[in-house]
C-alpha cells in the first residue's frame, strides 16, 4: 500500500519521484530508530532535518512517532535568529539524542567554539550524523565540543530510495568501536557488497561501487509514473543487485567508508 512520494534532491540528474509503501517502510524506520539511537522512555530526541527531506520523513515524522518518542521540533533555520539557536533548544529541553548533518556542523564550527561552550549540553548522551560522509575534522569537533568527549556518534548512510538507515553503528543492539568518517557496518538483514564495473565483488580496502544484493523492508516500490526508469536507474547496471550510485570501500574490519557519488 503506497504511503508517500518523495522527490530526490537531484544531486545527479533530474529529481525522481520515489514511492514508498506502508508496512515495510514503517518496519524499517521504527527498527532503525530504536537500534541506532538506543531510544529510551526518558530520552528527548532532536533532529534538525527539514520535514520535506527523507530524513525529516523517516526520523522526524514516522520513526519517532511510531516508537512513541519525545522529540523537539522547530520551524525555520538552525542559525536564525541567532547562531546559538540549536544549542539553546538542546539546553532548554534537555535533549539527550541529537541528529544533524555534516553541512550544519561545518556551519556551527565557523561560528566558533565559544557559542556551544556557553550552553549546558550535558544532557546529551548520543549524537548522530546524516546526509553525507562526515570528515574526521568535523567528527572530532562534534565529539569533543558538542558531546564533551562522552557521546558516541551514530554516523549513518542511506538514501531517499532506501527509506531508512542501511549502514550505521547500532548502540541499541551492541557496542562496537567507532571510526571517525566510517558509518561502520550494515544493519541486520541488509546485504551490501563493493563491486567493480563488471559486478565482481572486490577485496577489502579496494574502492568500488556499493550495491545491495537482497531486498530490504524500506526499499522503494518504484519511481512514480515511470516504472521503466526505475528499472533502468537501479536494476540495469548489475544483475539482481540494486545500484546505489555511490563509491565506497570496506576496510579490513568490515567497516564501510562512503566516498561520494559515482
Amino acid at each position: 500500500h503506497p504511503l508517500y512520494i518523495l522527490y530526490t534532491s537531484g544531486t545527479t540528474g533530474k529529481p525522481k519521484g520515489v514511492l514508498h509503501d506502508t508496512g515495510g517502510y514503517l518496519t524499517h524506520v521504527s527498527a532503525t530508530f530504536r537500534w541506532a539511537f538506543d531510544i529510551k522512555d526518558s530520552d528527548v530526541y532532536f533532529c534538525t532535518a527539514d520535514i520535506g527531506w527523507v530524513t525529516g520523513h523517516s526520523y522526524v515524522a514516522y520513526g519517532p512517532l511510531v516508537c512513541g518518542a519525545t522529540q523537539v521540533m522547530y520551524e525555520g533555520s538552525p542559525d536564525y535568529p541567532s547562531p546559538s539557536r540549536i544549542w539553546d533548544l538542546i539546553q532548554r529541553y534537555k535533549v539527550t539524542i541529537f541528529y544533524t548533518t555534516p553541512t550544519a556542523l561545518r556551519m556551527f564550527m565557523k561560528f566558533g567554539d565559544s557559542i556551544p561552550n556557553s550552553f549546558d549540553l550535558s544532557s546529551l548522551r548520543l549524537l548522530g550524523s546524516v546526509g553525507e560522509p562526515i570528515n574526521p575534522e568535523v567528527w572530532k569537533w562534534y565529539y569533543d565540543i558538542i558531546g564533551k568527549s562522552k557521546c558516541p556518534i551514530t554516523d549513518t548512510w542511506w538514501q531517499t530510495e532506501t527509506g531508512a538507515m542501511m549502514i550505521s553503528p547500532l548502540p541499541g543492539l551492541e557496542t562496537i568501536p567507532l571510526k571517525p568518517g566510517s558509518g561502520a557496518l550494515a544493519i541486520p538483514g541488509v546485504d551490501l557488497a563493493i563491486v567493480d564495473e563488471s559486478g565482481t565483488p572486490l577485496p577489502r580496502e579496494t574502492k568500488g561501487y556499493l550495491v545491495i544484493r537482497k531486498p530490504w523492508p524500506g526499499m522503494l516500490l518504484t519511481l512514480w509514473g515511470d516504472d521503466e526508469k526505475y528499472k533502468t536507474v537501479y536494476w540495469s547496471k548489475y544483475k539482481d543487485s540494486y545500484y546505489t550510485g555511490d563509491y565506497a570501500i570496506q576496510d579490513k574490519d568490515g567497516y564501510f567508508w562512503l566516498l561520494g557519488r559515482a
